[in-house]
C-alpha cells in the first residue's frame, strides 16, 4: 500500500510521466506504431484482421478501448463510417475525438486513388474520398510511419527522439525488404487477374498488374449467376491468369469461375492477422508476395 501510494503522488505531482495509451482502428496501423514506439506506451486496435474492414460490429469492449485512449488513430477515407462514429459517441473521451489533438486520420496525408467525380446509390457501396485500402501500397508504408511518428512526438515531446530513431531503423529495414518484394513481383508485371473486391488495387499499380474486373458487380453487392457468367466469358478473352481471393468474402463464386475456366485462385491476406503467416506488416507483405508468387 506504501508503495502504491507513493507512485500515486509521484504520478499526481509529474514526478513519474504514464505511458501513453494508442487506439488504432485496424492492425496493420497497431503494427506499424508499435515499431516506433516499441515499449514507451501501450498500442490496441480495435477491429481483427480478418474481418471485413467495413463492417465491425460495435461492442461495447471495444468503446472500454476508446475511452481509456490518448491517441486515435484511424484508417480514414470512410473505411470506418459505418461502425466508428457509434463508438465514438459512447467512450465520451474528447481527447480523440476528430479534430482534437488525440485524432489522427492516415488517408489525410496519402494521394489516394480511385476518386469518383460523383456518387450515386446505383454505383453500390462507393468511397467518395476514394479507394480507402492504401496500405497495400508498400510504398505508402513509410509515410504512415512518419506520420504516425510525428503525431506522437507532439503528444509525448519527452520520448520524440527514441520515438525518431525507431522511425530510421523502421525505415530501412522497410527499405531493404521492398527491394526483395519488387525484385519477386518483377515477373507479373501485365499479369491480368480479377478480385473480389477492389482491394489490392493500390498493390496491384504498384506492381503493374492488371485487374480486369471484379467478382461482385458494384461494390458491397454479391454477385449474381449472369456476372459471373460474364466473367467467365470475359476471362478468355481477356487471357485472365488468377483470382484474387480475400479472407473475408465468399470464396464459393472464385470457385466457381475457376472451375469453369481452370484459373487459379489465390487468397490473399488484406491486413495483420487475416491469416497465420501475417502477423505484422513486414510478415503480411511476404505473404501476399509469396502467395502472388506460387
Amino acid at each position: 500500500m506504501r508503495v502504491l501510494s507513493f507512485l500515486l503522488i509521484l504520478l499526481t505531482f509529474g514526478f513519474v510521466k504514464a505511458e501513453i495509451k494508442v487506439v488504432a482502428t485496424y492492425p496493420y496501423i497497431a503494427s506499424i506504431t508499435k515499431e516506433i514506439v516499441k515499449e514507451k506506451a501501450q498500442v490496441d486496435y480495435l477491429a481483427s484482421g480478418n474481418l471485413d474492414p467495413h463492417f465491425i460490429v460495435p461492442k461495447p469492449s471495444l468503446t472500454v478501448k476508446l475511452r481509456n485512449a490518448d491517441l486515435l488513430i484511424i484508417n480514414g477515407a470512410g473505411l470506418e463510417i459505418g461502425w466508428l462514429p457509434p463508438l465514438l459517441n459512447q467512450a465520451s473521451n474528447r481527447k480523440i475525438n476528430p479534430g482534437s489533438n488525440g485524432f489522427l486520420d492516415l488517408s489525410q496525408y496519402i494521394n489516394l486513388i480511385e476518386k469518383p467525380e460523383n456518387v450515386s446509390r446505383a454505383m453500390g457501396d462507393v468511397h467518395p474520398e476514394g479507394n480507402p485500402h492504401f496500405h497495400l501500397d508498400p510504398y505508402n508504408v513509410p509515410i504512415i510511419s512518419q506520420v504516425i511518428t510525428e503525431k506522437l512526438c507532439k503528444l509525448d515531446g519527452s520520448n520524440c527522439d527514441y520515438y525518431k530513431n525507431n522511425l530510421s531503423d523502421f525505415k530501412k529495414r522497410w527499405n531493404e525488404k521492398l527491394a526483395v518484394w519488387n525484385s519477386k513481383m518483377a515477373s507479373l508485371k501485365g499479369v491480368k487477374v480479377y478480385q473480389y473486391h477492389k482491394l489490392f488495387d493500390y498493390f496491384l499499380k504498384r506492381y503493374g498488374i492488371i485487374s480486369v474486373d471484379t467478382i461482385e458487380p458494384l461494390p458491397g453487392i454479391p454477385p449474381t449467376a449472369k456476372h459471373l457468367e460474364e466473367l467467365i466469358l470475359k476471362s478468355k478473352s481477356e487471357n485472365v491468369k488468377m483470382i484474387l481471393q480475400d479472407v473475408y468474402h465468399p470464396i464459393k463464386p472464385a470457385k466457381y469461375i475457376s472451375e469453369k475456366m481452370g484459373l487459379k485462385i489465390v487468397v490473399l491476406p488484406h491486413d495483420a492477422g487475416a491469416v497465420e503467416e501475417a502477423k505484422d506488416m513486414f510478415s503480411l507483405f511476404d505473404t501476399i508476395v509469396e502467395r502472388m508468387n506460387k
